[in-house]
């Protein structure tokens, strides 16, 4: 198998699977507003098995916004939070906890002025800070490792290269 195919494939799947679990947390209103707990920011972990993950995350965010009628400064601007997330999680592939991190950091910083440029909230951006820095802990750092811990010992297999197929 061609490696850009693969790459492509990768991505275009955890792009779909970031739409799928949006769209069902969005069902309970979770999905977005002040307190979000958005179960596909989990997927966040996936750059450190893969780099299609990159992209794949961010086409997954940028989606999902668009198929819930957000915004377009949300649209923009939370899907670029979660590419720069997922780059950031890519870079910190080798570390043990820290890779956890640059979601909750890039959504805590971005999402809050989202909210109150985009949606007009009148909460205060620190109150905002803290609320979707929650949300992103709940997902990216305690679903996020237990995905890890349950991908771990198939990663190998789930994501391996080209090379390995041909």
């Amino acid at each position: 198998m061609n490696k850009k195919v693969l790459f492509i494939c990768q991505g275009a799947m955890i792009a779909a699977i970031y739409v799928v679990l949006t769209m069902f947390i969005n069902t309970f209103n979770l999905a977005s507003g002040a307190i979000q707990v958005r179960i596909s920011e989990a997927l966040c972990i996936l750059p450190i098995f893969t780099p299609a993950a990159v992209p794949g995350l961010f086409v997954g965010c940028l989606l999902s916004n668009i198929f819930m009628g957000s915004a377009i400064y949300d649209i923009i601007f939370g899907s670029l939070a979660t590419l720069i997330g997922a780059f950031g999680t890519y870079y910190l592939r080798k570390t043990k906890f820290v890779f956890t991190l640059p979601p909750v950091i890039a959504n805590g910083i971005i999402i809050p002025l989202v909210l109150r440029f985009a949606y007009h909230m009148t909460d205060a951006y620190w109150f905002l800070v803290a609320t979707v820095c929650a949300g992103e802990i709940i997902c990216v750092c305690i679903l996020g490792m237990i995905l890890k811990a349950a991908l771990w010992p198939q990663h190998k297999f789930i994501f391996r290269n080209a090379e390995l197929n041909a």
